[in-house]
């Protein structure tokens, strides 16, 4: 019944709003039907997760964190591509790579609810993770995942990271893990902070938001770091569909798996060369 409730509420407030959408000027009518086209897929997004919550709950299903107890919510973004366990597929290869156990601290900048700054922490059981974000309710959301997960421990949660935080962490086998929107740019910086160079680096370039980012950071780095440029085509394939999954329309299937991007996002790995060569 609650679910009903809620789908009845979110479709009346997708109402209101395609409507406002579709009343615009007609001078700009492309622009209009792709807002009220992205509106749309994300409303029945959002009900295919209600679909996926009633049959599978929140465990993360498959992928490097399956196991996973998620939320039912997601602070910002899709939902339903990280129960499912196919969220940021092309990373997943590197995501393995970092439970190998290489790492004692993973500094998750931009940790939203805490889907890897905790998953993280649930699959090493020797790391501490930090995650930081700047939304009090993502902050509130990633403690309470810690704690639903057993690992509160182990996840230490902040607000605002700095470039001078870096030096927190130039002695540390640690990671740092960032995904805060285009503001990237400012805070990977290895002039501002040196300790960059001899730090491992998993970075959300935000292309569509600030075009020229990805060659910047790769410039920025590319004497101290070994780079592979990730590209993600938007394309998810599970390796284990659920039955009533595999009954939903296809373009039901499609939009369970996109992940409401306005654009490209690449992922910079970047691994530090040794110390010294990092220092020359």
């Amino acid at each position: 019944m609650a679910h009903s409730v809620q789908s009845m509420s979110l479709a009346s407030d997708v109402r209101r709003q395609l409507v406002a959408h579709l009343c615009q000027d007609g001078s700009e009518l492309n622009l209009t039907l792709n807002n009220s086209l992205r509106l749309l897929s994300k409303w029945r997004s959002v009900l295919i997760q209600n679909t996926l919550l009633l049959h599978e709950g929140t465990t993360v299903l498959e992928g490097p964190l399956a196991g996973l107890d998620f939320v039912e919510r997601s602070s910002e973004g899709c939902h339903i591509a990280k129960l499912l366990g196919c969220y940021e597929q092309p990373l997943h290869s590197h995501i393995r790579a970092v439970l190998s156990g290489q790492y004692t601290k993973i500094v998750n900048i931009g940790c939203a609810e805490g889907y890897y700054a905790v998953g993280f922490a649930r699959a090493l059981p020797n790391v501490i993770s930090l995650a930081f974000d700047t939304d009090p309710n993502a902050q509130r959301a990633c403690r309470t995942l810690a704690e639903r997960n057993g690992v509160s421990d182990r996840v230490e949660i902040g607000g605002q990271f700095r470039t001078t935080d870096f030096g927190n962490h130039k002695d540390d086998a640690a990671l740092i893990f960032c995904d805060i929107e285009g503001a990237e740019l400012d805070l990977l910086d290895p002039v501002m902070a040196p300790e960059l160079r001899s730090l491992d680096i998993i970075v959300e370039s935000h292309e569509c938001i600030r075009p020229g980012v990805t060659e910047t950071l790769i410039s920025r780095f590319t004497g101290s770091h070994d780079i592979e440029l990730v590209e993600d085509n938007g394309l998810r394939q599970l390796a284990n569909q659920p039955e009533w999954f595999t009954k939903l329309s296809h373009l039901d299937q499609l939009l369970a798996t996109w992940e409401w991007r306005s654009g490209p996002t690449p992922w910079l790995v970047m691994h530090a060369k040794t110390k010294s060569q990092a220092a020359e």
